[in-house]
């Protein structure tokens, strides 16, 4: 397994972690991704240290706690060899202090994910989106105490705008006050918006991307073809709601050069994909989600392994998307 750092830090992380959205599916909306219990996610988390994963990422909001709760229990006697991340920042309960990134909610948040990870601490926190209703230095103030006090070692953010994760980044040295040292924020052959305001901005402050849902919300998994019916799986049962719409053509000339390509390979269409996205030295980390042992060893197999300079041209070409504003200018 590769190993990289994690953003702007001294921590090596695999390039690969696992993503737990699919642990629990205890309520309506995440049901929809999986419904992973203790005893398969177990097998999974075994699966992942086998082949030298051992990190795991969560958040607070996941089926409303319960997928801390399964991973805590899943990695019981493993806490020291692990690393874990999980978020705070959506909604939590009905009462208007139960979201957002407040000393207020973050410190109860903070406290209730310890509890159902059963850990005392937490290797990366990460703020799931920004609050615009709380000041930055109140929520960065609030995450620097964390870090003195042991509880959190490394603190990111997700989800921000360009412009809010460089207002934080300044905050954070004007103040001097901990950092945010990567940025977990959606990528994928089908997504590149990332690379237009993000990347440069990470590039420029040494920071690090992980990338979650690198297969485009399950459209990306082999199960969407051209004139194929669609077979059962995340995007069938209605886990892209919520997600950026997609032209089918578009997705499908993309799905066309990745089945080519792996058949060149003998490789499948979600192992192209995501080693498309490792061939970029801006990332850190790739979250991966799986709903049994099988997908999680086939993602698994997208490391140890390059597409040529050819392939990653072919794939760059047929996934180029327009421009925002000023990009398209260009340089002159």
């Amino acid at each position: 397994m590769e190993y990289r750092n994690l953003g702007n830090s001294g921590l090596k992380v695999p390039v690969l972690s696992l993503g737990t959205g699919t642990f629990g599916g205890t309520n309506e909306f995440f049901k929809r991704w999986g419904q992973t219990g203790i005893k398969e996610a177990t097998r999974l988390i075994d699966i992942c240290f086998e082949r030298g994963i051992n990190f795991f990422d969560t958040a607070n909001v996941y089926s409303i706690g319960d997928s801390e709760i399964i991973l805590g229990k899943a990695l019981n006697g493993k806490r020291d060899k692990s690393i874990i991340s999980t978020k705070a920042t959506f909604q939590m309960g009905e009462h208007p202090n139960d979201k957002g990134s407040s000393r207020y909610h973050l410190m109860n948040a903070l406290e209730n994910s310890l509890k159902r990870l059963n850990t005392d601490y937490i290797d990366l926190y990460l703020m799931h989106k920004f609050d615009r209703s709380t000041p930055v230095e109140e929520t960065l103030r609030t995450l620097d105490n964390m870090i003195k006090s042991g509880k959190v070692r490394y603190i990111g953010c997700s989800n921000f705008a360009a412009w809010q994760l460089m207002k934080s980044l300044s905050v954070s040295e004007r103040n001097n006050l901990e950092k945010y040292v990567v940025y977990q924020g959606y990528y994928s052959l089908i997504g590149r918006d990332y690379e237009q305001e993000l990347m440069p901005l990470l590039e420029d402050q040494k920071m690090g991307l992980m990338a979650w849902s690198p297969l485009g919300w399950g459209r990306l998994t082999g199960k969407i073809k051209r004139g194929l019916e669609m077979k059962e799986g995340r995007i069938k049962s209605g886990g892209a709601v919520g997600s950026p719409p997609v032209e089918d053509e578009f997705l499908y000339k993309v799905v066309d050069v990745l089945e080519k390509i792996g058949e060149e390979l003998n490789k499948s269409i979600p192992q192209v994909a995501i080693n498309w996205l490792l061939q970029n030295q801006s990332i850190s980390n790739i979250v991966m989600g799986a709903r049994n042992e099988k997908q999680l060893i086939s993602n698994i197999d997208s490391v140890g392994w390059n597409l040529t300079p050819e392939h990653l041209n072919e794939l760059n070409e047929v996934s180029t998307q327009m421009p925002i504003y000023p990009h398209w200018i260009g340089d002159r």
